[in-house]
């Protein structure tokens, strides 16, 4: 049987078969208003009974009042919501709701948390016991349930946050961006756990601005300016954009990109986008054919050679250009420059940053372990792994702010006095938690960090317009920083980090919580930055946007595991990864689990990912397993490897 085969998609049956569900939740002509100030304009959606469903929209669109609406928190100002027929507030104990900060206590252990929520609910002790039992092991936790809550790891602690919400036993689950932060093997678990539990009637509503897993709902309601202006299944989006998307990968991806913008939406071709990656250029077009044959011949016309692979448009293709058509894409404001690095010539020959053989013992565990890496001026490195493979202590140490046990860190040339004002002037670090003084405004946090970083008095007017102008904050600037929302703080915290013109900068997590739209213009400043000579060191757990690092590399439990560019790395994974269809996709979920290990299968929507490492004989097993059940395959069909789909494999075979 082929690897390829496609069966009439027609035949599609949805999971649980949701037409024929019953309504949970309907939300009819829903406004929320604040003052003048109107968060939520007339929105209207319905969900049913076991469906997950996304609410997906940029910072600011309206989506946490919604969810405050929705868990009982807040009254609407105008309109009606029902949920299992009742007002939110009347059904509240049937309703859990995880928001976006912890709602943990971090002195108290797993047990207690999970004592304390059970106890607020009045669930009965002998229930309790039973839910505390299924719920830890669900979710991985029965091991430490002795183990203070502050003492866990990100992913470990939105799991237990959701172990408080579901011991209840809820009918809804409100979710309010409960992955961000998260690494991408504790994000992929945490999924898979929403999908039991959709498979049990739960309904679930989940806000998220990671775009792929947003791929993982049923359905997906777009929303913007306080108000939702598409609503449907994944397949549904993709098509009503009706555009396509073009992987381009040349020898000169700076020129390539010059010379086909001018193209964007000209008319003359159906070029509507194009983004830089690390290693290739996305472009979205209205035509295949005549468009590749288009983009053929320019680069011919300049002697750039040059592949082009067609691909499906991703989620976020669809969210950006819908927000674009709104008129809701973030103008680039240029950086404005009074430095010339006086090496910038040499810039791409040159080592920036520079880790040979470093340690970092603490008494028996080693943080770090002969760790190996370089960067060059004019590149964008990224340093991946889940919580706790030690990027934040890699990059203390690289930055100076850490000594390693044993090995040698070299810093624009310098093995030695990292810490020296010269060698401060010349670095930019944005770090994962402490940026921003968050009883300062946010002109006060622009004028301390300026003072810091030594820019001239002549300087600071412009530079601190330019964030201002940046983040969408001028008139606002007055603003306490611990008011903005967690999305502009990191706005505000990058340009702090860059105002002195750093010939080196270490981002670490900067779009942690960041909406679609201002990553993207995150992440052409970045670009922006090392196009002028910039050596850039970034980590993050959203790995679509790991794709703009020129290399990478991968920490497992403090070592370096694998190095290279997007391409590379995908390219080196073995086996093949198949994307099958069945008319029952969750029940072909739970049986191909308990046959492979856990993390070869993946539940998106109504489809399941499957990683084959030997695929001419386990594409025989996969079907007899489904066969045995007496469940339809619709289609299969092998697809690329994905940056997440590459990371979580050579984490687990490295943990194995």
């Amino acid at each position: 049987m082929s690897l390829n085969q496609n069966i009439d998609s027609n035949k599609r049956n949805t999971k649980l078969e949701i037409e024929s569900q019953k309504l949970i939740v309907c939300v009819q002509n829903l406004y929320k208003r604040y003052g003048e100030f109107t968060a939520v304009r007339g929105i209207n959606f319905e969900v049913k009974q076991g469906e997950i469903f996304g609410l997906i929209g940029p910072d600011g669109a309206g989506k946490s009042s919604i969810f405050h609406i929705l868990g009982g928190v807040m009254a609407a100002t105008a309109g009606n919501v029902q949920i299992l027929n009742h007002s939110p507030r009347e059904a509240r104990l049937k309703i859990g709701y995880l928001t976006q900060q912890f709602s943990l206590y971090l002195d108290l252990s797993i047990d207690e948390n999970l004592r304390y929520s059970a106890g607020l609910r009045q669930v009965p002790e002998k229930r309790f016991q039973e839910r505390r039992i299924k719920y830890l092991r669900l979710m991985n936790l029965e091991k430490f349930s002795h183990r203070l809550a502050g003492k866990l790891s990100g992913g470990m602690k939105q799991k237990l946050a959701l172990c408080c919400a579901l011991i209840s036993q809820p009918e809804v689950l409100l979710l309010d961006e409960p992955t961000t932060g998260v690494d991408p093997v504790s994000r992929r678990e945490f999924w898979d756990v929403l999908a039991e539990l959709s498979q049990e009637l739960v309904t679930i509503i989940v806000a998220t601005p990671y775009l792929d897993e947003a791929e993982r709902c049923d359905r997906i309601a777009l929303m913007y300016d306080g108000q939702i202006h598409q609503t449907g299944t994944l397949p549904e989006l993709r098509s009503s954009l009706g555009l396509y998307r073009l992987e381009l990968r040349t020898n000169n991806l700076q020129l390539t990109e010059q010379l086909l913008s001018p193209a964007i939406n000209a008319g003359s071709t159906g070029i509507t986008d194009v983004q830089t990656f690390g290693d290739r250029l996305d472009v979205l077009v209205k035509n295949v054919n005549a468009d590749t044959t288009y983009i053929k011949e320019i680069l011919k016309h300049h002697k750039i050679s040059a592949s082009i692979e067609t691909t499906a448009a991703t989620l976020e293709n669809v969210f950006v250009h819908r927000l674009r058509q709104q008129g809701s894409d973030p103008k680039f404001i240029p950086f404005p420059r009074t430095k010339k690095y006086p090496q910038t010539q040499k810039h791409q020959n040159n080592i920036a940053i520079c880790a040979k053989n470093i340690w970092k013992t603490y008494g028996n565990f080693h943080a770090t372990k002969n760790l190996n890496l370089a960067v060059r001026y004019g590149e964008i490195y990224g340093l991946l792994g889940a919580n706790g493979a030690g990027k934040t202590t890699t990059i203390k140490m690289l930055c100076g702010l850490l000594q390693q046990t044993k090995g040698e860190v070299s810093l624009a040339g310098k093995v030695s006095n990292l810490r020296s004002p010269d060698i401060r002037q010349r670095i930019g670090y944005m770090s994962q938690k402490f940026t921003l003084y968050d009883d300062l405004s946010v002109v006060e946090n622009l004028e301390f960090y300026c003072g810091v970083y030594g820019v001239s008095p002549q300087q600071r007017r412009e530079k601190i317009d330019w964030v201002l102008q940046t983040c969408g904050l001028v008139g606002q600037e007055n603003m306490l920083t611990k008011r903005l929302p967690g999305g502009w703080k990191q706005r505000v915290a990058f340009g702090a980090s860059i105002m002195h013109e750093p010939e080196i900068l270490f981002l670490d997590e900067p779009t942690s919580g960041v909406d679609p739209l201002a990553r993207r213009q995150f992440w052409r400043l970045i670009e922006d930055l090392a196009h002028h000579g910039t050596a850039v060191l970034v980590t993050t757990h959203y790995l679509e946007e790991a794709e703009h690092c020129h290399r990478m590399g991968f920490m497992v439990a403090g070592e370096m595991v694998a190095q290279g560019s997007p391409t590379q790395i995908k390219a080196a994974q073995p086996g093949k990864l198949i994307e099958l269809v069945t008319n029952k996709a969750q029940i072909a979920y739970e049986i191909l689990k308990l046959n492979f290990q856990f993390w070869q299968v993946s539940l998106f929507g109504s489809t399941l990912h499957i990683v084959l490492e030997n695929p001419e004989v386990e594409i025989i097993k996969v079907c007899s397993l489904l066969k045995e059940s007496d469940l339809e395959i619709i289609s299969f069909r092998s697809i690329p490897f994905s940056l997440e789909d590459a990371f979580i494999g050579i984490v687990q075979r490295a943990q194995k």
